[in-house]
């Protein structure tokens, strides 16, 4: 963009501009979707939002995902119009944390295999020595020291 161009922008086209959307996936977890009724609803209403591409709903995970150029405020307020109770995915699978029994991850409304989103405190690091020590010299680990 030259300075002509730069300079022109101020006084010449008064449009507005938009800014660019990136692909995107926005998980949502959808209470009370019981019935194909409430998934059809659920569905329909997100699939009309402008720049939507694909949408999965699970019925057993209670989960939403839409895939496409959105923002995801405005998907979470677009699914909340139905009058389920949304929010934001808030569990992560339980084998990238380190303690997934702790107080703060543990949580049993949490579909199998999933913990609460947590702190890093509680993720696990792949630099720790401590775990990989132990791990080396286990009975389960076949290519282990032969000696032991």
């Amino acid at each position: 963009m030259g300075a002509l161009d730069y300079v022109s922008s101020f006084f010449g086209d008064r449009t507005r501009r938009v800014k660019q959307l990136q692909l995107q996936t926005v998980v949502l977890r959808v209470r009370n979707i019981d019935c194909d009724g409430c998934e059809k609803r659920v569905r329909r209403s997100v699939s009309s939002m402008k720049g939507v591409q694909s949408v999965d709903v699970n019925r057993k995970e209670q989960k939403l995902t839409v895939t496409g150029y959105v923002e995801v405020y405005k998907v979470l307020r677009r699914v909340k119009r139905t009058g389920k109770p949304t929010e934001i995915w808030p569990f992560v699978p339980a084998e990238i944390v380190y303690h997934p029994y702790a107080a703060g991850a543990y949580d049993k409304k949490a579909p199998p295999g999933y913990v609460r989103n947590v702190d890093a405190g509680f993720r696990m690091n792949p630099n720790r020595t401590d775990e990989q020590y132990t791990s080396m010299f286990s009975e389960d680990n076949t290519n282990a020291c032969i000696i032991m």
